[in-house]
């Protein structure tokens, strides 16, 4: 009788192939739920990455936009203040809107605090008024277009070279625009895409990197020019 239960006991039992084939199915599951966590995982991580660096490119687009619609203001017409160097990857304007003695009026000049104004990139920082200032990180290309008065308007710097000193007083706008990449690489992603301004020209060759990237073109008209 003691021996008919132990082996109806056994019998009741698994073997060790059902348990391997147990194990087996078990890491199966596991692994699929792993690969759909790092998918959203890693979905979640890029999206954050992305909206990180657009909400960077419209700040800084947001800045040079302030600032350059401003260049040329001299409401007493006796500063100078003008459009002083137009290039391609950099622009250097100046405004007079300081009221240094208390006149209530711009005091005449352009030699105070953000009245003398230029914007570039320094590696891939886009700065103002030199290396110090860094307006945003991760900006890969930046491009100024300047425009004419006329209907429609000439483009100054055609094919991207600098706009001739005899020339700068016709500008009336400028168009602008910036290329900025994700602070983090995206593996298994590449970019290989050129990035061109709104004429056409490219101002940004294929990367083939594993950054993402987007383009923000802005047209400003500056207002104080050619009063």
């Amino acid at each position: 009788m003691l021996v008919k239960e132990r082996k109806s006991m056994a019998g009741s039992g698994f073997t060790l192939v059902e348990l391997l084939v147990v194990i087996a199915i078990v890491g199966v599951i596991m692994a699929g739920i792993y690969r759909v966590y790092y998918a959203q995982q890693k979905s979640y991580l890029v999206q954050e990455q992305v909206a990180a660096m657009q909400q960077n490119l419209r700040a800084a687009m947001y800045y040079m936009e302030r600032d350059i619609r401003m260049a040329g203001c001299d409401p007493n017409r006796n500063s100078g203040a003008a459009m002083v160097t137009a290039n391609a990857l950099s622009i250097n304007f100046t405004m007079d809107i300081n009221d240094d003695s208390g006149t209530g009026n711009p005091d005449g000049d352009v030699s105070d605090t953000n009245e003398n104004i230029t914007y570039s990139l320094s590696g891939t920082n886009l700065v103002r008024n030199g290396a110090g200032n860094i307006i945003a990180e991760n900006i890969d290309a930046i491009d100024f277009v300047y425009l004419d008065g006329s209907d429609p308007p000439n483009v100054l710097n055609p094919g991207g070279i600098d706009v001739p000193s005899i020339n700068i007083p016709n500008i009336r706008s400028v168009e602008i625009t910036l290329v900025a990449r994700t602070g983090h690489t995206d593996r298994g992603y590449s970019d290989t895409d050129i990035y061109q301004n709104q004429q056409g020209r490219a101002i940004l060759p294929a990367q083939n990197d594993s950054f993402h990237r987007r383009r923000l073109t802005t047209y400003i008209h500056c207002r104080n020019l050619g009063l």
